[in-house]
């Protein structure tokens, strides 16, 4: 068994490192790689990795996750996330490889309170979610044998996120200012990584589950809900913490203006993953906890 992993030094990607090595003979490149190309600027180079390495899967980790930036060059965007996924689909198909790729809550346009489904209408509010969705429509129209893992609000202890940004300005500032109106669960990579590797040990053997899933941790919360979670976790640590116990304040999505519109429901079902696979996804909180005993 032979796997490609694409993305090797992003959150997700060195986590996988991780999580695949038991599956089989890992090759793991990116962006910077010299012997092989991990370029998804280079489609062409892309193509021929695949081809020198003959994987029996394939993952792909990498992404133009810069949801902002995206906005003004949304070519780059496309390439990275629609266009180069799409080369890798093809050579999939072509050699009998499974392709693993990632997505995210962006494809839908965050509207209502329920939780997203695999089959609800798409309707992304950016460039971002828009390649995104595009890489998986390039995926799906291919006919590979694939995992597409649609995911949310992802963190690591490794690099930096959410929980580490509060955490600074916790110990700065008298008070803190977060939004309470986009909701979604915070999602390990570490959790993506081994719920990866589960899968693909089933999907092997069980062809027909190719296919899109949503996979993010259980429960829900805002970033202000999050924020709140870390900053009472530091404290009872024993960090010293500036910011009053009171004074992290909620406000509107409004109070931050951003180049991308960013969706407020970011909930996402996730029974079909449970149902296929029968794996049981922990409450976001665990996950919180346990990368914050790390990095503290």
């Amino acid at each position: 068994m032979k796997i490609l992993l694409l993305g090797k030094g992003g959150q997700v990607g060195w986590e996988l490192q991780r999580s695949l090595a038991p599956l089989g003979e890992l090759v793991a490149v990116d962006f910077d790689s010299t012997e092989l190309c991990g370029d998804f600027t280079n489609l062409v180079g892309l193509a021929d990795t695949v081809r020198a390495v003959a994987p029996d899967i394939i993952v792909n980790a990498a992404a133009h996750t810069a949801v902002d930036k995206a906005e003004s060059e949304s070519e780059l965007a496309r390439t990275i996330n629609a266009l180069a996924p799409g080369v890798l689909a093809a050579e999939a198909r072509r050699s009998g490889a499974w392709l693993v790729h990632y997505s995210t809550d962006y494809v839908f346009d965050g509207s209502g309170n329920q939780p997203w489904t695999e089959d609800d209408q798409s309707g992304p509010l950016s460039v971002y979610g828009q390649t995104k969705l595009e890489g998986e429509q390039a995926i799906l129209a291919s006919g590979c044998k694939h995992l597409i893992f649609r995911t949310s609000w992802v963190y690591a202890a490794r690099g930096g996120n959410f929980a580490k940004t509060m955490l600074r300005l916790a110990k700065e500032r008298d008070s803190l200012s977060v939004i309470d109106d986009q909701i979604g669960a915070p999602t390990g990579a570490d959790l993506l990584a081994d719920v990866t590797a589960h899968a693909l040990r089933l999907a092997l053997q069980r062809p027909e589950v190719s296919g899109l899933y949503h996979l993010a941790a259980g429960g829900e919360t805002s970033w202000h809900g999050y924020a709140s979670f870390v900053v009472a976790f530091a404290r009872q640590a024993g960090i010293e913490i500036k910011v009053g116990p009171d004074a992290i304040l909620p406000v509107r999505t409004s109070a931050f203006p951003t180049p991308a519109t960013r969706p407020k429901n970011s909930r996402l079902n996730t029974e079909k993953l449970h149902q296929t696979f029968g794996l049981v996804l922990p409450h976001w909180q665990s996950g919180v906890a346990r990368m914050l005993t790390e990095i503290l």
